[in-house]
């Protein structure tokens, strides 16, 4: 990525908007662009999970030592497991160039802006809270009662929407992944993503401003 540094990115969303999907797409569609976060949970595996895939599976004694030496970029607790951003790796791949995708909730998006302030914060959300309902119904895999719980946390989390920097509409897949890309990557051009350029061109300018 042309010796530039790469992005953190924080990407949070109602449950069914689809944004496991379009994280997917874009690590097939850019493998050397964008690298996926791995969080670390206290929880057990499920049937087909594997270590260091889709989590690092630690115990509690390891997750609260990460804690205590600030390994973490965040964490939290959910129904009695907790979670948290391993910040070794994140900032690996970010010194490597590759701009790094965190999918987390709300509360962790909000941690991971106040302690970095140049992270990238999207939420994505359907066309409307109909076509979201529709969505959760539409899996076939959840009771009436999980939907609408889920539906109920849908509206707490849409309280704080206005903390993120862009909003994703998902409505036609292909279109919502190439604005994601495009958007990222527009993020590399801003100025204030780019003082080592500008001054380093200021100093070359000023070398042939004294004829040097």
């Amino acid at each position: 990525m042309n010796g530039k540094k790469g992005i953190l990115i924080v990407v949070s969303g109602f449950s069914g908007a689809g944004k496991g999907t379009i994280m997917e797409r874009l690590l097939k569609d850019y493998p050397d662009t964008y690298a996926l976060s791995i969080s670390a949970t206290t929880r057990e595996p499920r049937p087909g999970e594997t270590h260091g895939k889709e989590y690092f599976f630690v115990t509690e004694e390891e997750f609260q030592a990460m804690v205590r030496d600030n390994a973490l970029l965040e964490y939290a607790q959910y129904v009695s497991h907790y979670y948290g951003t391993p910040k070794g790796y994140v900032l690996q791949q970010l010194e490597a160039g590759k701009d790094v995708i965190l999918e987390i909730e709300i509360q962790g998006a909000l941690k991971v802006k106040e302690a970095y302030q140049d992270a990238l914060l999207l939420f994505v959300t359907p066309p409307s809270a109909a076509e979201l309902k529709k969505r959760l119904s539409g899996r076939g895999t959840e009771t009436q009662e999980v939907v609408e719980s889920r539906l109920s946390r849908a509206w707490q989390e849409a309280q704080g929407v206005e903390c993120y920097d862009y909003l994703v509409v998902n409505d036609d897949l292909e279109e919502c992944v190439g604005n994601v890309h495009a958007i990222i990557q527009g993020e590399h051009a801003r100025v204030a993503r780019n003082h080592a350029l500008i001054e380093k061109i200021r100093a070359e300018l000023k070398g042939f401003a004294k004829g040097e």
